[in-house]
């Protein structure tokens, strides 16, 4: 490969094999193997960017979304004339004037033509922690789950808002007779659900390692379904998914109104369970309010055990941006910016954590001590996007705890007064505190008709005039909300 006078073949052939040695240190072998191993890399004649290939879309997509800041950051170390880094496809026939491994590294998977090629650059290198060590592999590569490395139960940061699905998701790794199945997770983006999934999978493995573990997101089964359904192949479909010793499907709600694939999934989660088999499901809501979901499925998720995780607070913020940087390269982080961080970003730990890459990597680049002024001019943007967004089921929930009534009852076909006020009171917040539709309000109050929200919303703007202890509720439950 050649990158121009700046860069010589020699000095990518060297990088590149330094870059993929250290690679495989630290994701380990087998998602080394299985991900990493059949990139190559595609003669350019630039000596600021580096252009990767890889066989197929996906394999391309998985590793744009998981390594390709960490691959800017790897070639940087070595050549820091670089200044990015591209992840594409390899189109048909197309000649690779590569550095590659030696000959005895490539896999067949190497030889794979796909797709056109796409391309993704990456500017920013972002740290990332170190990853989990490889364990033996009695089982071949291609029937164990793609896990994240990072998500473990000692890298899974522990309080009150979590501690019962944290203690839920461990008792359901455990060796011997699962105790509860389904186990049904259930959280905001970026609260932890996918961590714990990963985490349980993790475990489960170390302690059984002939055991089959299939994780895949709800999208990913309906894809392999229709898929099968299209090669008139769902034979083999169900039965890879029936076989399993542990199933983890996340982010449920994605099925929501998919009618051929809830049948499937319903049967298959009727097979998992009647067969004694550990059955994990995450969703972004409890299983009763799963708009879209048929009943009977969300009946067979409600049988085992339900655990929310909630919002984190500003203890909880703090100390996983503690554990967070105890991880990263050896760039100091104040207090003072630690403490800032955890308070401006409320809800999503993953934006809170990408908040605190971003610092270290633009530190890094630039070669600037990390204070206050240095961290709020660098995430100007991050700080503005993450004021506070109410949601309808923050609504909700604290719309009930004022009139001491369980959420369900909101959502409920309950018509006495005392639940169908507070109903009304919590359709009027969410129409003037979010930007989500009539109908789509209608949906979150048990499938209510947007002119049922429009009703409400007038009755409690009449009652605001005339009845003053609806008032003062309103107002109060808006300043709770606003604050």
């Amino acid at each position: 490969m050649t990158f121009g006078p700046a860069l010589q073949g020699s000095d990518a052939q060297r990088a590149w094999t330094r870059v993929r040695t250290s690679l495989r240190e630290s994701a380990g072998a087998r998602l080394f193997d299985q991900w990493l191993k059949p990139m190559e890399m595609i003669e350019d004649g630039d000596a600021e960017s580096v252009r990767l290939a890889l066989p197929s879309p996906f394999m391309t997509n998985w590793v744009r979304n998981h390594y390709q800041d960490r691959l800017l950051l790897e070639f940087r170390q070595v050549l820091p004339a670089v200044r990015s880094v591209s992840i594409e496809t390899r189109a048909p026939g197309q000649v690779l004037a590569m550095v590659s491994a030696p000959p005895s590294q490539i896999t067949p998977a190497e030889a794979v033509a796909a797709a056109p090629v796409e391309t993704a650059t990456s500017a920013l290198p972002l740290p990332l922690v170190a990853a989990r060590p490889a364990v033996a592999e009695p089982v071949a590569a291609a029937e164990r789950p793609t896990l994240d490395s990072r998500y473990t139960f000692d890298r899974f940061v522990v309080d009150a808002t979590n501690r019962v699905a944290f203690n839920a998701a461990r008792l359901m790794a455990e060796d011997g007779p699962a105790r509860f199945s389904p186990l049904f997770l259930h959280a905001g983006t970026g609260q932890g659900k996918t961590h714990l999934m990963h985490a349980i999978a993790h475990a489960y493995l170390d302690m059984r390692p002939q055991a089959r573990v299939l994780c895949m997101s709800a999208e990913r089964f309906m894809f392999e379904f229709v898929a099968a359904m299209r090669a008139r192949d769902t034979f083999a479909f169900k039965a890879r998914l029936r076989s399993a010793d542990l199933l983890l499907i996340d982010d449920l709600q994605f099925i929501a109104g998919k009618d051929s694939t809830q049948e499937e999934f319903f049967h298959t989660i009727n097979e998992v369970m009647a067969a004694g088999k550990r059955l994990v499901i995450t969703a972004d809501r409890c299983p009763q309010a799963l708009d879209g979901v048929e009943a009977r499925i969300v009946s067979r998720l409600s049988a085992g055990l339900v655990a929310d995780i909630k919002a984190p607070g500003m203890d909880l913020r703090r100390a996983i941006l503690t554990r967070k940087l105890a991880d990263m390269p050896d760039t100091p982080v104040p207090a003072d910016v630690l403490d800032m961080l955890a308070g401006r970003i409320h809800s999503n730990i993953r934006e809170l954590e990408g908040a605190l890459n971003r610092v270290v990597a633009y530190a890094q680049l630039t070669g600037d001590r990390v204070d206050l002024g240095f961290a709020t001019s660098t995430l100007g943007d991050v700080l503005r996007g993450s004021q506070r967004r109410v949601t309808i089921d923050e609504i909700q929930k604290l719309v009930s705890d004022h009139f001491d009534l369980k959420p369900l009852d909101l959502v409920s076909a309950r018509r006495s007064r005392n639940v169908a006020r507070p109903r009304q009171i919590a359709m009027y917040l969410a129409k003037r505190l979010t930007t989500r539709s009539l109908p789509e309000i209608g949906r979150k109050f048990g499938g209510r008709d947007h002119s049922t929200v429009i009703h409400a919303v007038r009755k409690v703007e009449e009652l605001r005039d005339t009845d003053r202890e609806i008032d003062a509720a309103v107002r109060v439950l808006l300043r709770e909300l606003e604050a």
